[in-house]
């Protein structure tokens, strides 16, 4: 399987509902919200195909989580609703949905990873399409039946990522604008990568009698603490 680019992948994201988000053990549950976040606004910022669904949001399952429909509201609205139906490409509307993104690379993510995830999963690379799991933005009831679907999915052809790894194989290049927005997107990154950007950028205006970057304190504040420099 080749690396997957900007122009080849659609991103489907299964089931990352707030009740499900309450039975998941496998994963701390703030890191495996924050992680699908990223990946929903990744999406939007790169103009990814996404496809988004939920099964029985009325019942105990209850709706998306609020940070994915704020990201793709589009999406969101076109969402595949299940009433009840495990595998999501046994769905025809959902299959239909994948199809019509034009892309034969697709990044899967959802909870749980053992029940909503894996058959979708294996369907997909049934049909042809390659597939990668975002492991970390994907969880189960226990860490066992984590482990379990990995194995399953790994033996059906399905290449497991990490949020991290699957941006980096992406974005391709972090010196671009939209590597800068992913890396603002990623824990741990920030601060080292913006330090360094706002010194190399004060540096080169200095060389250049530009002087120092002007303050916006609105926007400054919006940017956070290392930010403020890049607001000119």
């Amino acid at each position: 399987m080749q690396l997957f680019t900007l122009q080849d992948t659609a991103f489907v994201l299964i089931d990352h509902q707030v009740g499900i988000f309450d039975w998941i053990k496998s994963i701390d549950r703030t890191q495996l919200k924050r992680n699908a976040l990223l990946l929903a606004k990744l999406a939007a910022r790169a103009e990814i195909p996404v496809v988004l669904t939920t099964s029985q949001e009325t019942n105990v399952q209850g709706p998306l989580i609020k940070g994915i429909r704020k990201a793709l509201p589009q999406a969101y609205a076109d969402r595949i609703l299940r009433v009840g139906i495990v595998n999501a490409w046994d769905v025809k509307a959902f299959a239909d949905a994948v199809r019509a993104t034009g892309k034969r690379n697709l990044v899967m993510a959802g909870v749980t990873t053992d029940v909503c995830v894996i058959a979708p999963a294996i369907s997909a690379v049934e049909e042809g399409f390659n597939v990668q799991v975002v492991t970390d933005a994907s969880g189960s009831a226990t860490k066992i039946g984590d482990e379990i679907a990995w194995q399953r999915l790994e033996r059906a052809g399905v290449r497991l990522t990490s949020t991290a790894g699957i941006t980096a194989e992406l974005v391709y290049n972090w010196d671009t604008d939209l590597g800068d927005y992913a890396l603002s997107l990623i824990p741990g990154v920030l601060d080292a990568s913006v330090k360094t950007r706002i010194t190399l950028r004060i540096l080169w205006r200095l060389l250049t009698g530009q002087g120092l970057p002007r303050v916006d304190s609105q926007r400054a504040s919006k940017a956070g603490k290392f930010g403020a420099a890049l607001t000119k």
